[in-house]
């Protein structure tokens, strides 16, 4: 059977998943790449270090986002997201968006003491950074749907 899926079950898979895939496009150059995210039901919240990703976004904020949770063939959800890059600068809103996105990936770590979802950008996982520029974002979303497709076991 396939379908879509209602709000309640878009905003599920959204806040239920580690990563989804970004697409951005400028100057030519359409990209897609994976991110870890976290979702609030009005934001997607990531963090990058400068380069494509950023700098697209930056010349042109309009963005998609994909996410999806697949178990087989034939049974899988997606949902796609469109939205409006802003970068964040303010240091209270950076931090707060990083602990969003650090309590989004935690419960996938390592059981390691010293394990922790920076991505070797700092030490200690409550800190932002302040040797490598960090760049945290947030995806204002605009629109979003969905689909699926359930087939049950025989």
């Amino acid at each position: 059977m396939l379908g879509e899926l209602n709000m309640e079950m878009i905003n599920e898979l959204l806040r239920t998943q580690l990563i989804g895939r970004l697409g951005t496009y400028a100057d030519g150059v359409v990209s897609i790449v994976p991110v870890n995210f976290s979702y609030d039901g009005a934001y997607i919240y990531a963090h990058s270090q400068r380069g494509l990703k950023i700098n697209s976004m930056r010349k042109n904020p309009n963005v998609c986002f994909e996410v999806d949770k697949i178990e087989n063939l034939f049974n899988w959800q997606c949902v796609v997201c469109w939205g409006m890059f802003e970068e964040i600068t303010d240091i209270s809103e950076s931090e707060h968006a990083m602990k969003k996105i650090i309590q989004s990936i935690e419960p996938y770590l390592s059981e390691a003491e010293n394990a922790h979802p920076s991505h070797g950008i700092v030490d200690v996982s409550s800190e932002i950074g302040t040797t490598t520029e960090i760049i945290i974002y947030k995806i204002k979303v605009t629109k979003k749907t969905g689909r699926f497709e359930y087939r049950a076991s025989s």
